[in-house]
């Protein structure tokens, strides 16, 4: 009997031992800095528990930029892929010396793709025209989703690497230093700002672990403002407005409700 209860002791005592080292370990822990290094690892868990759906461009697709008021460059700009401006003319599209007279679409020497525009002859008119419907069709869609993460530092992302998620703020997103999107080729991000976009100068999205652009989408209420010498990855789907600054560059798709600004960049 007396071998049977020292047996049975030993756990019972290890279990306490246990559960008190346990309340001694939350207690030396629970610093006002490790609750936030806490909460910020669940925000980030749960955006990554699963991709969200891609969001269809539609015919909005075929255009690496598009736009509804116009587009307009200066110095030398390098665009490869298509461009379109619809419902306005030809004469919106500004800076690039368009062949001329035109037909189904123009050319420029600053374009390595076909330029359209919705004086054009048929079928490019309506097909601009199904095209815009898409571009507007892929921004509600993506300003839609329900997100894994809202007001993510506030609004400024700066230096931080995002998962795949749908990610939401209610005011203004701003970029004064670098951020990377890491994940799968299959992954996808969503971005949706009730405000304006912002990469300081000289900032990059940097894309790591097989990410690609065509999965990555910035829905924009605002403007969405690329600094100097900035770089964006992804379709960038704004309501009001994009405007690269000398230098910077996009890898993805430019699609606006108003009008695409450039000024020595490349897109591609």
């Amino acid at each position: 009997m007396k071998n049977f209860r020292i047996t049975k002791s030993i756990p019972t005592a290890m279990i306490a031992s246990a559960f008190l080292l346990s309340l001694f370990t939350v207690g030396c822990n629970s610093d006002a800095t490790n609750d936030e290094n806490v909460q910020t690892s669940l925000r980030t868990s749960r955006a990554t528990q699963s991709s969200p759906a891609s969001v269809n461009l539609g015919m909005a697709g075929n255009y690496v930029i598009l736009a509804k008021t116009g587009i307009s460059t200066t110095g030398t700009t390098s665009v490869t892929g298509d461009i379109g401006a619809s419902p306005v003319a030809a004469t919106y599209i500004t800076g690039f010396s368009l062949s001329a007279p035109p037909s189904t679409y123009s050319t420029s020497p600053l374009v390595i793709g076909k330029v359209f525009a919705a004086n054009y002859d048929s079928p490019t008119p309506a097909k601009l025209t199904s095209s815009v419907l898409d571009m507007q069709t892929a921004y509600t869609d993506a300003a839609s989703r329900a997100p894994n993460v809202t007001e993510l530092g506030a609004g400024n992302i700066g230096g931080m690497t995002l998962k795949p998620g749908v990610y939401k703020w209610s005011s203004n997103v701003l970029m004064p230093t670098n951020v990377t999107l890491n994940g799968s080729s299959t992954d996808i991000w969503i971005f949706e700002i009730a405000g304006n976009l912002t990469l300081s100068s000289s900032v990059k999205v940097i894309l790591t672990g097989g990410a690609l652009p065509k999965n990555i989408f910035w829905q924009v209420a605002g403007i969405a403002g690329l600094g100097t010498t900035s770089h964006i990855e992804g379709v960038v789907l704004s309501k009001t407005a994009i405007v690269l600054k000398t230098g910077a560059s996009a890898n993805g798709r430019l699609l606006a409700q108003t009008a695409v600004t450039l000024d020595a960049n490349a897109v591609k």
